[in-house]
């Protein structure tokens, strides 16, 4: 996955995936090192994304970072020129929240030829979505009783969720090593998660 990586310790693999994205290294790793705050380092996930607002290319990467105590989450984003700011600029933010908070950990594997799938074989994409608490979504729609005659007023009926962050890889974008890295990020934050439940 990382080249001598039984030399590199976990920070100086995740300096090197940072400055391998090419997106503001020095940057994003500032504003992690604040996030951090000599916390250390037990797991972590970067995702490079390239997206087209009209005929401009907008760059944003993610950081996940996990801490013995925390869930680190980390997002810079750049901006062009507008009629306020004549000059480019970017941003990055970061988010520390505590384990204890973390409610929700999904993990969705997409497999290509699910029928030869072997343990620990080839997932194509991963899409993680990790709630806790700061984003709730409410979907409602008019609530029916079943009946093709009724016309009487049933109020409405809806589901609610969490949907604080979610992350796609995928193999062909992103990379395998990319799509391992989330995998293991997700178990290791899991654990985590899990280990607070006891």
């Amino acid at each position: 996955m990382w080249q001598d990586s039984q030399v590199m310790t976990l920070d100086q693999q995740l300096r090197t995936d940072i400055q391998r994205s090419g997106y503001y290294p020095d940057l994003v790793s500032d504003a992690l090192d604040t996030a951090l705050a000599g916390e250390a380092l037990k797991s972590y996930l970067v995702h490079h994304e390239a997206t087209f607002d009209h005929d401009e290319l907008r760059r944003h990467v993610t950081v996940l970072a996990l801490t013995p105590t925390r869930l680190i989450v980390g997002h810079t984003d750049e901006h062009g020129i507008d009629e306020v700011n004549l000059t480019p600029f970017a941003t990055a933010s970061t988010e520390g929240v505590r384990l204890e908070r973390v409610d929700s950990v999904v993990v969705t594997r997409v497999v290509s030829e699910p029928a030869k799938y072997q343990p620990g074989g080839a997932t194509s994409e991963v899409v993680l979505t990790i709630g806790w608490g700061a984003v709730s979504r409410i979907d409602l729609e008019p609530a029916s009783c079943g009946d093709p005659q009724c016309d009487s007023e049933h109020g409405y009926t809806g589901t609610s969720s969490n949907d604080d962050l979610s992350v796609r890889v995928s193999e062909v974008v992103d990379g395998a090593d990319v799509v391992q890295q989330a995998l293991a990020f997700a178990s290791a934050l899991s654990q985590a998660t899990a280990a607070r439940l006891r």
